[in-house]
């Protein structure tokens, strides 16, 4: 990986934010009430709502909740449109979203309090946990005739940061750019995101261990399965099963009663319906390589760490409160301030380019050539979205959450993503 001035100049400047902010925000989050709150436009905040809206009327969309936190309080939650088309069920509030890789940052979350504890190190091998993954190698051919393909020896073994950074040189099957890949992880039975099938993440890391790799470890950035792994160590170190580890050490301390892997009935009935557009009109999405219902169908024994969490924006929105609050929410500490500065600074180097983002631990990050670019937030602003069209950011210098909740596939024509985010920046004063 190059290391390059520019990379330690960044990260200084991001400590220096990282130690002013993180902990001057308010510890739990609560509505406004009906006073105004200084620093936020109220007009600003009218003219999203009426974008929002406008994205329905243009049929762009079939529903969304969007939700905006400032200094820890609410200053816009709403739902709109439909949650189920054919139905005609309203969009509620309290909804519940497939949140896809939005689980990734959780699951670096819970890696981190096992780091916290001694329990595991950032530069250990993989293999010292989960033996799979020893002498790992890098494709350097294949042939599309009989899916066969040659390998070597990779330059060293993939470590825990690689994991958390998707610089372990890991694929991801089905949604990879690489057809090759593709490929080979479909002919080895790798489920890639989630599955209704009664697969546990132990057999599909340990298949997955043995496929070959996209590079050597740490020379590039390859959006991976690396967060599936984490999954399944957490499950080796902890002793537990990866959905009870994320119960009890984060979502029962955080409130987070609506976030999890599985749902009940009744939770079940709050899943907003993946939709698709044909010719114009919504319907339900249908099974491809994956089960639109797998949160509430199906055997429930797959915990895929790195894609298959359901949440609503208000039990995200506390997730990410807890981050800006320096680890710490409704009195309980997840991290140490110390830690979640580690997480915000760049751990790929200059990998990701001149685009105007870094990655650090469990987030996308902000640059300065992001704030440049503008409507994306103050420099560290930490981000990502889900494949079901979900998207976060969370902004550690004006203390400001932005939350939308869609669940679509497929082109829609919706331009809600980029214009909420530009547009709450431009509310901040």
């Amino acid at each position: 990986m190059k290391i390059t001035t520019s990379f330690f100049v960044k990260a200084f400047v991001l400590v220096l934010i990282s130690t002013q902010a993180f902990s001057q925000v308010s510890n739990e989050i609560s509505p406004i009430g009906k006073q105004a709150l200084p620093g936020i436009s109220q007009d600003r905040i009218d003219r999203i709502d009426q974008m929002l809206d406008e994205t329905i009327n243009l049929n762009q969309v079939p529903g969304l909740v969007a939700m905006i936190v400032k200094d820890g309080k609410i200053v816009y939650h709403e739902a709109k449109g439909l949650a189920d088309v054919p139905s005609k069920t309203a969009m509620a509030k309290n909804q519940i979203f497939r949140i896809a890789s939005q689980s990734k940052a959780i699951t670096s979350t819970a890696v981190m309090i096992l780091w916290e504890e001694g329990k595991i190190g950032l530069d250990d091998p993989i293999s010292r946990y989960i033996p799979e993954f020893a002498n790992p190698q890098v494709l350097t051919r294949f042939s599309y005739g009989d899916t066969t393909y040659s390998t070597r020896p990779a330059s060293r073994e993939i470590r825990i940061r690689d994991l958390l950074t998707h610089t372990s040189g890991l694929g991801y099957g089905v949604i990879d750019g690489n057809e090759q890949m593709k490929m080979i992880y479909h002919k080895a039975g790798i489920v890639d995101l989630f599955t209704t099938e009664p697969v546990k993440i132990s057999n599909n890391i340990k298949k997955l261990a043995k496929l070959p790799l996209h590079h050597d470890p740490g020379s590039k950035y390859t959006y991976s399965e690396g967060l599936d792994v984490m999954g399944y160590l957490i499950e080796i170190v902890s002793g537990m099963p990866f959905d009870q580890f994320l119960k009890t050490r984060i979502f029962d301390p955080l409130g987070m009663d609506d976030t999890g892997f599985y749902l009940n009935e009744a939770q079940g009935e709050r899943l907003v319906t993946v939709h698709r557009k044909v010719n114009g009109l919504w319907e339900s999405y249908p099974v491809t390589f994956y089960d639109p219902d797998y949160p509430k169908t199906g055997a429930k024994t797959f915990f895929s760490g790195g894609a298959g969490l359901s949440s609503t924006a208000m039990d995200y929105a506390k997730f990410l409160q807890m981050y800006l609050n320096g680890g710490t929410y409704n009195g309980v500490k997840i991290l140490s301030s110390t830690t979640i500065k580690t997480i915000m600074s760049n751990q790929v180097g200059d990998l990701l380019g001149d685009g105007g983002k870094d990655y650090g631990l469990a987030f996308g990050l902000v640059d300065q050539n992001g704030v440049a670019k503008g409507g994306l937030g103050s420099l560290g602003t930490f981000d990502w979205g889900g494949y079901f069209n979900t998207q976060y950011f969370a902004d550690p210098v004006t203390k400001t959450i932005g939350i939308l909740m869609k669940q679509t596939q497929g082109g829609t024509g919706d331009q809600s993503g980029w214009k909420f985010r530009q547009m709450v920046f431009s509310a901040i004063d």
